[in-house]
């Protein structure tokens, strides 16, 4: 039994969104398959920009138009992107890449829930994929999926009669509809072939801490591991305990405060239990943020979401213009959350504070050649231990005092302030148990005089 989804010698690679698991396995298929041809779920219509855009990253590019209702369109490329990757590995490599989905205006949002990415790590994709299929047999399609669908069969149809080799990348709801057009004669459907005003522009620095889908600490640990090829070992929950150790060590930077062990260890309980408590594996951005708050204080979240937020490739001449999106523009679920951080300052006196300066010697030895022990010399290091010695002679002489206070009888009804072993062993033959009664001391020891 096979465990690829294949069509004759179209490799299908179905894959959510934006997410870092798939674009990992789109990399390793496409080692492993070694495509001629590569196809992927953009319009034809944007390809120029987007392919503009992924040769630029990892700076983070928008790709944007306006909508025939008058809205803005805006499209960052990340790069974990699974549709990014494909394009991305169809560069390296000088395949040539199709985008051939279908441009649709006035697309609605869609904000059905899939499951955690993350299973991939320990089911494989494979299994992933098909455990999805059969728990949504028929999936709710809209007319515009319809008509998108059978724009993908018809160009997959078209290009297996090259002969090549095709891996194409799409949308994991698509697939059983793709994969049943795929076996019927399909002819192309009416749309848009042009689209006019379709920009590129440079996301800024503010914005992709709060518009990227992944966590920009999570974005840029794939970049390296892509770079020096290590994608296979790269783990979600690896680089969340990596985040949390770099705020450990900022936190103490900035605030001399460092967490405690079972302080971390309630952290990652906290965001494990609030990620599987909303449907997911392994927590995500903000739900570690609230845990750090939890765990320590407002401030060590701070640090969290501070490195947690910072993309490091940015350029202050990107050579396109900038653009500034929040989480409204793109139509995000957005959470917000308020740090009350503890800023340590050094408040100056309102008058000044005469000060006289320490005295010095003049020469090693001098203070102790003049001194003849006729007077009292005061060593902070001898009256450290001196007042120890008389802080536990006050407090064993108030224990002393409370023994006589202390009134001892049989056993009754309560236990008092506990059993007395002695008189209980002392009275063995008798079968009772004695229970001591303190009564309080009033007073305290003053001076201590030591003979």
């Amino acid at each position: 039994m096979s465990n690829r989804f294949q069509w004759h010698d179209i490799r299908l690679v179905p894959v959510l969104h934006n997410r870092m698991e798939f674009a990992v396995e789109v990399n390793r298929q496409f080692q492993e398959f070694q495509p001629d041809a590569l196809t992927v779920e953009f319009p034809a219509t944007l390809k120029e920009k987007i392919l503009k855009a992924v040769e630029r990253l990892p700076l983070i590019s928008v790709v944007f138009y306006e909508d025939t209702d008058g809205t803005f369109i805006y499209l960052p490329i990340e790069p974990t992107d699974p549709q990014v990757e494909a394009i991305r590995c169809g560069i390296e490599k000088g395949i040539p890449v199709h985008f051939i989905d279908r441009d649709t205006d006035e697309y609605p949002l869609d904000i059905n829930s899939m499951p955690d990415s993350y299973a991939i790590k320990r089911i494989g994709h494979f299994n992933y994929c098909q455990t999805y299929l059969k728990t949504v047999a028929v999936p709710s399609l809209l007319p515009e999926d319809v008509l998108r669908e059978k724009s993908m069969a018809f160009e997959l149809q078209k290009l297996s009669r090259t002969g090549q080799r095709i891996m194409h990348v799409g949308g994991l709801a698509h697939l059983p509809g793709l994969l049943e057009m795929l076996n019927r004669p399909q002819t192309r459907v009416i749309g848009r072939t042009r689209r006019e005003g379709v920009g590129l522009a440079h996301l800024h620095q503010d914005s992709s801490r709060e518009v990227l889908t992944e966590m920009p600490f999570l974005i840029a640990a794939y970049e390296k591991a892509r770079t020096d090829g290590m994608l296979d070992f790269i783990d979600r929950l690896d680089l969340n305990a990596a985040l949390i150790k770099t705020a450990e060590d900022n936190h103490w930077k900035n605030s001399k405060e460092k967490l405690t062990a079972m302080q971390r260890r309630i952290l990652f309980k906290f965001a494990r239990n609030y990620a599987l408590v909303s449907g997911g594996l392994a927590p995500g951005f903000f739900q570690l943020v609230v845990a750090a708050r939890g765990a320590a204080d407002d401030n060590f979240a701070y640090e969290v979401w501070d490195k947690g937020s910072e993309y490091p490739w940015q350029s202050e001449n990107p050579g396109l213009p900038v653009l500034f999106l929040d989480g409204e523009d793109l139509f995000l679920d957005q959470k917000s959350i308020r740090f009350h951080r503890r800023i340590k300052a050094m408040r100056r006196r309102l008058v000044a504070v005469p000060v006289k300066r320490r005295k010095r010697e003049k020469y090693p030895g001098e203070w102790r050649s003049k001194f003849k022990g006729l007077a009292i010399c005061s060593y902070p290091p001898e009256d450290v231990v001196i007042e120890g010695y008389g802080r536990y002679l006050q407090k064993r002489a108030l224990e002393i005092k409370a023994e006589g206070n202390s009134r001892i009888e049989p056993f009754t009804s309560s236990l008092l302030d506990g059993i007395d072993l002695r008189e209980t062993v002392r009275n063995w033959a008798e079968g009772r148990i004695y229970v001591r009664a303190d009564r309080p001391v009033r007073g305290k020891v003053g001076s201590v005089v030591v003979i």
